[in-house]
C-alpha cells in the first residue's frame, strides 16, 4: 500500500521476524530506498498486522514464536494473491525452499544477506507484481514448431500435431509462464480442474506426452525440462 507522508508517497514493508538485529538491518537497508519498514516479531499477530498495514510486500521469516513462518505465509497467499513474499532463512535445504514456493513464497534468501542484494530483490519483486500487464501472445514458435494458443492447435512442417484439451491448457501455461520454475503444485492449482483428479502422477505423463509431441528428441528434452525436487520449466 502507498502510505503518505510529507506530500510523498512511500510503501510500507512488513517484516515478520522475531530477531531485532534483523528487524534493524532490514530497516537499514530499505528506508534510505524510500520505503517504511513495519515490524512483526511473532506469529499470533502477524495476520493482524498484515490486515492492518496492508503491505506492498511481506519480509518472512520462517522460524516465529506462535504460529510458524510456512502458516504465515499459506494465510498471507490465502488472502492476497498479488503481495510479494520474500522469505529469508537460516534454513538452506532445497526442501525448505521447494516447501515456501509451494506455499506462495516469491523470493528466498538465506541468512546472513547482503543489503543491496536484499533491496535489489524486494524492488524486483514489487516491479513483478505491480506492473501492468502486458498483452499475451498468442503465437509461440521454437525449433521447427508452431503453436497457435488462439485456435489451440501446433503444427511441425505444416503437419498438424494433435493435442487434448489439457495438454493445451498445459502447455498454453507453460509457454506464458517460459523459463521460469513452475512448481509441480503450481501446476496442478493452475491447470487442473477440481473435478478432474490431481497428482503429480498426471502431470509427469501429460508431461510425457508433450514432449512425445513436441521435442525432436523426447528422450533427452531440451525444452520442457524437468528441474529434480520442485517441478519443470519450458525453456524459449
Amino acid at each position: 500500500m502507498l502510505l503518505a507522508r510529507n506530500g510523498v508517497f512511500v510503501e510500507r514493508i512488513l517484516v515478520i521476524d522475531a530477531d531485532p538485529e534483523l528487524q534493524r538491518a532490514v530497516r537499514h537497508s530499505l528506508e534510505p530506498a524510500g520505503y517504511t519498514v513495519v515490524p512483526g516479531v511473532d506469529g499470533c499477530t502477524a495476520m493482524n498486522i498484515f490486515r492492518a498495514t496492508a503491505p506492498r510486500l511481506v519480509v518472512l521469516d520462517t522460524r516465529l514464536p506462535g504460529k510458524s513462518g510456512e502458516d504465515i505465509c499459506r494465510e498471507i497467499r490465502n488472502e492476497s494473491t498479488s503481495v510479494p513474499i520474500l522469505v529469508l532463512s537460516a534454513a538452506s535445504e532445497e526442501i525448505d525452499k521447494v516447501l515456501l514456493f509451494e506455499l506462495g513464497a516469491d523470493d528466498y534468501m538465506t541468512k546472513p544477506f547482503s543489503p543491496r542484494e536484499l533491496l535489489a530483490r524486494v524492488q524486483a519483486a514489487i516491479r513483478r507484481a505491480f506492473r501492468k500487464p502486458s498483452p499475451e501472445p498468442n503465437i509461440f514458435r521454437f525449433d521447427d514448431v508452431e503453436v497457435n494458443l488462439m485456435t489451440m492447435e501446433a503444427s511441425r512442417h505444416n503437419s498438424t500435431i494433435p493435442l487434448t484439451t489439457l495438454e493445451c491448457r498445459l502447455l498454453r501455461f507453460f509457454l506464458h509462464s517460459a523459463n521460469r520454475v513452475l512448481p509441480t503444485a503450481e501446476l496442478l492449482a493452475a491447470v487442473w480442474d477440481d473435478s478432474v483428479r490431481r497428482s503429480s502422477h498426471a502431470v509427469r505423463v501429460h508431461v510425457s506426452n508433450l514432449r512425445q509431441k513436441l521435442e525432436n528428441d523426447p528422450a533427452r528434452p531440451v525444452r520442457l525440462i524437468t528441474v529434480y525436487g520442485v517441478g519443470y520449466k519450458f525453456v524459449l
